[in-house]
């Protein structure tokens, strides 16, 4: 019994102790492999980073409005007897665009030229009397007294009269009429908005930290996107003290608008340029990575040991931290960490470690050429 026992022991360790040697086994095997298996290379696209022309700039977001525009309003209640525009049409400064009912203002004005006509009458009759030595200097003054009073009564009736019409105060495109005929309106009463589109202006704001490389005359660009900066201008205004609440300084600028393209209230991307700088590191900012330890960017160099047989020495990618400075477009400036001929690493980093087997897909083979410095000069 004793021995039977013994002998399905034994065959027991024997099995177990062969299927833990095949697994020790098989997983040295597999480790072994994947150890020594030749790892593929990564393809990336690169750029060489060089010396090149920088025009910086600051960017900012603006508002338009133009440089002469008004919520036209009449100044004393009435209705409405007669509208003398239309929806966008151009308007000349003191143009009549609105008349209400003025019926008793020029009777007024018509009773009050009557007394003056007179007042004026017995003026002249008093002055001849008087060189007649006939009349007295009292009667003179007291007539001269009646006829100034008369002038300013018609002069007050008059400015009523006026009063009745809305003129334009400035050229420009009216807006659409918001009363109707018969209408009794009174002050405060939008009639229309009236706008001077030629010449436009754009309001928007910068960081503090800009605020010392503002100046009156500064040439701008705006447009309604990035890549649309198609209008130009100058820097007009600058408030002289920052929002203390949001740190951020106020500047206008004035733009030219020959096709009216450019309308008020509409919202626009702004750049201020800056003078041309020389000699200036950029790189495109898809290169730059941004982690919790800092920005860095992939250098590509060969390998120490090139593979056996291979015509051009591997390559490999070596992770380098780097400060970045200023940033224009889609380029942003290399401070610190990269000296001009690397060649940098602009897309598929995602993909990349420290000492990673590279190939560059934009060129001919492991040992190809990197693809041409793109220019950061804007335009």
């Amino acid at each position: 019994m004793f021995k039977r026992f013994l002998i399905a022991f034994i065959l027991l360790v024997i099995v177990v102790g062969g299927l833990v040697g095949y697994n020790l086994f098989r997983d040295r095997m597999i480790q072994d492999f994947f150890a020594n298996m030749p790892v593929q290379p990564v393809a990336v696209s690169t750029v060489k980073l060089e010396p090149t022309d920088w025009t910086p700039s600051i960017e900012a977001i603006g508002t338009m409005s133009a440089i002469n525009g008004v919520d036209l309003t009449v100044e004393v209640a009435g209705i409405v007897d007669e509208i003398h525009f239309q929806a966008n049409d151009r308007v000349e400064k003191g143009d009549v665009l609105v008349q209400l009912d003025d019926a008793t203002q020029r009777a007024d004005l018509a009773a009050a030229q009557a007394q003056a006509d007179l007042d004026k009458t017995n003026l002249q009759r008093a002055l001849e009397l008087q060189r007649r030595q006939v009349g007295t200097e009292v009667n003179v003054e007291s007539a001269r007294a009646a006829a100034d009073a008369s002038a300013a009564e018609v002069e007050k009736a008059q400015a009523s009269l006026d009063q009745k019409q809305l003129k334009a105060p400035f050229a420009g495109v009216a807006g659409i009429p918001r009363v109707v005929l018969g209408q009794y309106i009174t002050p405060g009463t939008t009639v229309a908005t009236l706008q001077d589109v030629d010449t436009m202006r754009v309001d928007f704001t910068v960081p503090e930290q800009e605020f010392g490389l503002l100046k009156i005359g500064q040439p701008v660009r705006l447009g309604s996107d990035e890549q649309n900066l198609s209008y130009t201008g100058a820097i007009r205004g600058i408030d002289p003290k920052i929002d203390p609440s949001s740190r951020l300084a106020n500047v206008r600028a004035e733009v030219a608008n020959p096709d009216g393209r450019l309308v008020p209230g509409q919202f626009v991307e702004v750049e201020v340029v800056q003078p041309e700088e020389s000699d200036v590191l950029a790189l495109p900012q898809t290169a730059v990575v941004t982690s919790l330890y800092g920005d860095y960017a992939y250098v590509v160099r060969p390998a120490e040991n090139g593979e056996d047989g291979a015509e051009q020495p591997s390559l490999v990618v070596k992770q380098v931290f780097v400060k970045t400075g200023r940033r224009s477009g889609a380029e942003v400036e290399i401070v610190e960490g990269l000296s001009a001929g690397d060649q940098v690493v602009t897309a598929g980093q995602n993909r990349l470690s420290n000492g990673a087997s590279v190939t560059v897909a934009d060129g001919e083979g492991r040992g190809a050429k990197t693809q041409e410095s793109a220019k950061v000069t804007r335009k």
